[in-house]
């Protein structure tokens, strides 16, 4: 009998331990919002520093009024520049919403890029198959479509460029930013080569002006980092992940839903290849889907990204 009673209260004592992880994981860290600093050197040697404020994955729905407060606050950041990797979009009436919060930041320039979430809405997936590999899309029939028209015309009226299969140029605080950029990698709808034809017109118009590269991703899939090095970038910023959206207490993420290796998922890394190591910035992300809506270890944030001159003195 005493032994049935030792059983049942660490029994006890399990459940709710685990129910306490979860209202925590539900509704306490999906709102610890944080900004996260970096500092990397990649300016020209002599240019003035550059303070880049990176959005990833803010998955607004239009009742969550704590994600819009917090965002619109960011502008006390003081951006020079903005980079948007996608997916910010999480529910069909969203837009509204995502518009205002970021009025805010109207006349900052900005980069943006789509993640699949800024075209289709949200759809209920089993947690479990992500430790299958990467999620796969649902049937045509199965998603709702979103005004991704309707975005790109909010993204382009603050002054941001689309880097969708694309490069673009802007002079912030008297240094030349090239940045080139996919759509979607998750989704397979990046197009490396009108990128790169792209960004060789790009650098012919620009001729030998003193500039940075940024590259530009949603998914940071291995063979988009590879090629980005390749074609020059000297630092690449990117999303998607969610940071593994559930971490082991000190540890990695336990999937990335992308081909990137686990410690990479999150946080400023190197990414090497072909003999060269380009800064890599992947970001947690503001948000998650309205049907996953949980964070473990892996607490939303934003970035601010200090672009330095690559000479110390």
């Amino acid at each position: 009998m005493a032994a049935s009673r030792a059983l049942g209260a660490v029994a006890g004592g399990v459940i709710a331990a685990g129910a306490a992880v979860a209202a925590y994981a539900t509704a306490i860290e999906p709102r610890a919002f944080r900004i996260r600093t970096e500092s990397i050197r990649v300016l020209p040697a002599g240019a003035r520093p550059i303070t880049v404020l990176h959005l990833a994955d803010i998955h607004l729905a239009p009742w969550q009024e704590a994600k819009l407060d917090w965002l619109e606050g960011l502008v006390s950041v003081e951006p020079d520049l903005i980079v948007n990797t996608g997916d910010s979009l999480g529910h069909r009436a969203a837009l509204p919403a995502l518009a205002d919060a970021l009025r805010v930041f109207q006349g900052v320039p900005g980069f943006f890029v789509h993640g699949s979430n800024d075209v289709y809405g949200p759809v209920f997936k089993n947690p479990l198959r992500y430790f299958g590999g990467p999620s796969k899309l649902a049937g045509a029939g199965d998603v709702e479509e979103l005004d991704i028209v309707g975005l790109e015309r909010t993204f382009e009226q603050l002054g941001w460029l689309d880097l969708n299969n694309t490069a673009r140029a802007i002079e912030v605080r008297g240094t030349t930013i090239a940045g080139f950029g996919v759509s979607d990698a998750h989704r397979r709808w990046d197009r490396l080569d009108e990128t790169e034809q792209a960004l060789s017109q790009m650098r012919r118009a620009l001729g030998d002006e003193p500039r940075t590269t940024l590259g530009v991703t949603h998914a940071p899939y291995r063979r988009i980092l590879d090629a980005f090095v390749d074609l020059g970038a000297d630092a690449i910023l990117a999303g998607h992940t969610h940071g593994g959206q559930v971490r082991v207490p000190g540890g990695h993420a336990i999937v990335t839903n992308c081909d990137i290796p686990r410690e990479q998922a999150s946080g400023l890394s190197a990414w090497a290849h072909a003999g060269r190591s380009v800064p890599l910035n992947v970001s947690q992300g503001i948000g998650s889907s309205i049907f996953a809506p949980f964070r473990l270890g892996t607490p939303p944030e934003a970035v601010v990204v200090s672009l330095l001159p690559r000479d110390i003195g």
